[in-house]
């Protein structure tokens, strides 16, 4: 039986002042508008400086394209990122590459593994050790993507679906499972941070054939069920405020889905924000003994 998901104190965090495409111009390789469900580089930012001191340890579980590392090492951190998929991985460490070049003073390293195996993958210094967690779980095997018109064929759609369809350790595949995947990539994290560490996770509502999934308190759920304490429930913006007016920097499929069900006289709203799930591992919780080297998975 699942407990109820607690209260939490609330706070509203301005993330969208700036488009996502300007705060990574230039801070970010092109290539990287090409992952479908990229995080908000002020999101990551803003959660870093929060929960963390300079030379603390940041981790990302599904790090895709490195946002998060990167934003860490920019603000004097050191981070640890998992990404399942070959390609994302690969570009996440040219992001840091570039980080470094841009005279970020962290230091970041990059893994190409299946996260719900996280502490068959980290340095025996590293268990107990990490300060905060920032990641987001997939929505499912594609997202709105980036469009392009064409002339006489209406609008192209590319870069919004994940790797192969059939691979369902990828928990952008999982359908169903999704739930009990992510809270199986929790479990390992509460091994990795210290105690008193932070877990902050990014999620949405969404829609399956219809039905809206409340994601963000299933995460909730997933962090208490492996130990964690709810602590916050936060707002990231992803519209701009403008003289007390949110400016909405929706997607053109999501204005073009809020068109047709306003038309149908279904009283759909534009997304403007994102849920922060925060969830602390309790101070008292005892250090976890490293993994035998020997037992470890995973490409470095």
């Amino acid at each position: 039986m699942t407990s109820p998901v607690p209260q939490l104190p609330l706070s509203v965090w301005l993330t969208a002042q700036k488009t996502s495409r300007w705060q990574r111009h230039g801070r970010y390789l092109p290539d990287s508008v090409r992952h479908p469900a990229r995080m908000l580089p002020a999101i990551a930012a803003h959660a870093i400086t929060t929960y963390t001191q300079p030379g603390d340890l940041v981790l990302d579980p599904m790090c895709g394209i490195g946002t998060t590392l990167v934003e860490a090492i920019h603000l004097d951190r050191d981070a640890i990122g998992v990404e399942y998929e070959t390609a994302w991985a690969s570009l996440a460490i040219r992001n840091i590459r570039h980080a470094a070049d841009q005279g970020a003073t962290g230091t970041a390293t990059v893994h190409t593994a299946d996260a719900t195996r996280l502490t068959q993958l980290l340095p025996a210094d590293m268990f107990g050790r990490v300060a905060l967690v920032v990641t987001s779980p997939p929505y499912g095997p594609a997202t709105h993507g980036q469009v392009k018109p064409e002339h006489g064929h209406g609008i192209a759609k590319t870069h919004h679906a994940y790797g192969d369809p059939h691979d369902r350790v990828n928990l952008a595949h999982a359908g169903r499972d999704l739930v009990d995947g992510f809270t199986q990539i929790l479990a390992e994290c509460v091994t990795a941070l210290r105690p008193g560490g932070i877990v902050a996770v990014t999620a949405r509502p969404f829609r399956r054939n219809g039905t809206l999934i409340d994601l963000p308190s299933q995460v909730v759920q997933a962090g208490v069920d492996v130990g964690l304490q709810p602590v916050e429930r936060c707002v990231a913006l992803l519209a701009a405020l403008r003289d007390g007016r949110l400016i909405s920097r929706a997607s053109f499929f999501q204005t073009h889905l809020v068109r047709k069900a306003r038309a149908a006289g279904v009283p759909m709203q534009l997304l403007v924000h994102e849920d922060v799930l925060i969830l602390q591992k309790p101070h008292n919780a005892q250090m976890p003994s490293a993994t035998p080297a020997g037992t470890r998975r995973g490409r470095p």
